[in-house]
């Protein structure tokens, strides 16, 4: 039996009807997907590891710290009441009393300012050195408003025409409301710490003392 397409020829090699149409017109999309072993799905080949470095700069993302803020671990040296020595800023060498730690991390201490000069101020805990003196500080109250934002200076009120023309180059004019709150919290908070320090022999002396070195002396050997 001669084997006939079903089809019908118009010239040599062109049907009248297209591939898609033959292949409804023969049936067989009745069996496609019906039974018979299924065929495993073709895995994407691996990435091979390479020892050399790509030849196009592989774009990453920088890692950022800009969602995580974990508490900054204080060192075990230092707890309230103890005496820290400033080794960098405008107060280097002075000797300080530690009151606590702010949510930033930084440390609130104070000299007290009337043994040597050293208002309440934030340190970073890397610029100091934690000596083995230390002061009962449990009288000291810290007032609750004493945190990173009460730091910030609050200037006085922009001036305008002449004023403003004279006063180029000067000094900003510092907020008289705010720098007095700062002197009655100063106030506040020495006249418990003084009482602590004047309780303790020579401690007043020791405090207004300025540290430093002299040649030959190696501060890793020294027992502050």
């Amino acid at each position: 039996m001669v084997k006939t397409s079903r089809n019908i020829p118009l010239s040599r090699g062109i049907g009248l009807y297209g591939r898609s149409k033959m292949f409804k017109r023969s049936g067989k999309w009745k069996f496609v997907n019906k039974g018979g072993p299924k065929k495993a799905a073709v895995e994407a080949p691996k990435e091979l590891k390479t020892r050399f470095y790509p030849a196009d700069d592989v774009k990453k993302p920088l890692p950022s710290r800009k969602n995580k803020h974990k508490p900054t671990k204080l060192k075990a040296t230092i707890t309230p009441g103890t005496v820290l020595i400033i080794l960098a800023g405008r107060f280097r060498g002075k000797r300080v009393v530690f009151l606590k730690q702010l949510e930033s991390g930084l440390l609130l201490v104070s000299g007290p300012f009337k043994i040597n000069g050293v208002p309440l101020r934030r340190v970073n805990q890397a610029y100091v050195i934690g000596t083995s003196t230390k002061v009962d500080v449990s009288s000291v109250k810290v007032p609750e408003h004493v945190n990173d934002a009460y730091f910030a200076r609050v200037s006085s009120d922009a001036q305008d025409g002449e004023e403003a023309l004279f006063a180029q180059g000067a000094a900003p004019k510092i907020n008289e409301e705010w720098l007095a709150k700062r002197k009655a919290d100063q106030k506040e908070v020495d006249t418990a710490l003084l009482k602590a320090v004047k309780a303790v022999p020579l401690l007043k002396q020791y405090l207004n003392a300025k540290f430093s070195l002299t040649n030959g002396q190696a501060p890793h050997e020294m027992k502050f």
